[in-house]
């Protein structure tokens, strides 16, 4: 995927063509990079996340995630580049009909491997999150910073280049963020993911070098 994973040139978001969300921005992330995203509510933190996941397309300038500009992208070209994120959100999206198992093992099925790789990968992934006793569980069973993890575990499955993560601490516990702070380090400093986290407090004791990128008045920079 080369050097740059996330390359954003006059980039231009917004949901009403005469109302931008992020205005003329410019930036890029590099690979292994761990990068916080802040701002004020209503700033477009999560427009911007939603922007690289191919969900929102831009309205104004280039955007390039993977080698791939989301510009104009059709749905087979999104389904490839969503192949290498690992996607992760405040309210987890868990399947609630599904046990922890199957939540899990989701990418995996939809990559195509086989049963015994989806099988010895999920494992390994629930004991990597302290969830291998939980994993015929249901969602509804498990306190919201298990099903976190649960989504942390699922965000991993498939070995992804990029973890994007929105507020993925927002309605935790201290005990249950800690757990996901170390994980996202985790797959940063040994996996060598890319890790871009939209949030509203960078933690203070993060044991990360860290990007910082602020949104205010509709435009993305780099606070060194």
């Amino acid at each position: 995927m080369g050097n740059q994973v996330i390359v954003a040139q006059n980039l231009t978001l917004a949901y009403k063509k005469d109302e931008p969300v992020i205005k003329n921005s410019a930036f890029n992330i590099k690979s292994e990079d761990f990068v916080f995203i802040t701002g004020p509510s209503g700033s477009g933190k999560s427009t911007l996340l939603k922007s690289f996941y191919g969900a929102l397309k831009p309205i104004g300038g280039e955007l390039i995630v993977g080698g791939v500009s989301l510009h104009d992208i059709k749905k087979r070209k999104l389904s490839f580049l969503r192949k290498y994120l690992g996607i992760i959100f405040q309210d987890y999206k868990l399947i609630n009909e599904w046990s922890v198992k199957k939540n899990v093992m989701l990418p995996l099925l939809i990559a195509g491997y086989s049963k015994s790789v989806c099988e010895n990968q999920t494992r390994k992934l629930l004991k990597h999150v302290r969830l291998l006793e939980k994993a015929e569980k249901y969602p509804l069973e498990l306190s919201g910073g298990e099903q976190q993890r649960v989504a942390m575990a699922r965000a991993l499955a498939h070995n992804p280049v990029i973890i994007l993560a929105d507020e993925p601490t927002g309605n935790l516990d201290e005990y249950s963020s800690k757990i996901i702070w170390n994980l996202l380090v985790g797959a940063n400093k040994q996996l060598g993911t890319t890790v871009v986290v939209v949030t509203h407090h960078i933690p203070r004791d993060i044991d990360a070098t860290y990007k910082h990128f602020h949104i205010e008045d509709k435009t993305v920079y780099e606070i060194s």
